[in-house]
């Protein structure tokens, strides 16, 4: 069931989404090489609670899952698309690693998620990858106003996909959020414009486009993380989007 926000549950979502904010672009400037994803996941913890936050992933058990995962960050690498548990892997340069975080900030729930390539590189395809994943991302939210469908959305990241010759991995999918960390409705990463649940003011999503340079199948590895089957390279990136009179609201940007 669809729970839409009130405003006033907005402007708290907008204070988690700060901290979450805040917390990931610290993360993001640390990931250099050499530095261990556990020392990346402390520093997302330690940063989240002195800010009045507790982070939303830790000891999460999702239905489906064998069991809570056991961080604050999901740390995913090269062919892992998501849900990759941090710990004594030291970076290397060139890893493209996706970083994704939830907060929660009395009772209020947001999402993030961004890619960053350590120390940097000159591959053509990785920066086509990153910068057309971030593209679908700020186009679907775009298309995130009162009266327009869910298909918009999808339809939006597919056709960015598409125009910059990558491809929406389609078994995975952004989600409704806010007073939980998973909430319906599903938000595919693809779809046909004019389809789906009207869109309405308070409804509250988390958009996450995971795009790839091959092939979208994928598969689930035994610690709960999801690579390419093909082993080929993707992205991520997500944003917790509200619903407004005043067009799309981005809480975590």
């Amino acid at each position: 069931m669809i729970k839409l926000k009130t405003n006033k549950d907005i402007e708290i979502l907008a204070e988690s989404g700060e901290i979450l904010s805040s917390t990931l672009k610290k993360v993001a400037a640390a990931a250099t090489p050499g530095v261990k994803l556990a020392f990346l996941d402390q520093l997302a913890e330690d940063n989240i609670r002195r800010a009045g936050g507790k982070p939303a992933f830790l000891n999460y058990w999702p239905e489906g899952a064998q069991k809570p995962y056991p961080a604050s960050l999901c740390t995913s690498i090269g062919s892992t698309i998501v849900h990759g548990i941090p710990g004594g892997y030291s970076l290397k340069a060139g890893d493209v690693l996706k970083i994704d975080l939830g907060v929660d900030y009395n009772g209020h729930f947001t999402d993030s998620a961004t890619t960053v390539i350590v120390g940097g590189t000159d591959d053509k395809n990785i920066q086509r990858l990153i910068s057309g994943t971030k593209e679908a991302l700020d186009n679907a939210i775009l298309a995130c106003v009162i009266g327009g469908r869910l298909g918009d959305i999808g339809a939006a990241v597919e056709g960015t996909a598409k125009r910059r010759g990558l491809r929406p991995v389609e078994a995975l999918a952004g989600h409704g959020v806010g007073f939980m960390p998973h909430e319906d409705p599903m938000v595919w990463n693809f779809g046909n414009k004019g389809t789906g649940i009207i869109l309405k003011e308070g409804l509250v999503i988390a958009i996450e486009p995971m795009l790839t340079l091959g092939h979208p199948d994928i598969v689930e590895m035994p610690d709960g993380s999801y690579k390419t089957m093909d082993n080929s390279i993707t992205a991520h990136f997500e944003h917790t989007v509200a619903i407004t009179e005043e067009g799309p609201r981005v809480l975590t940007a």
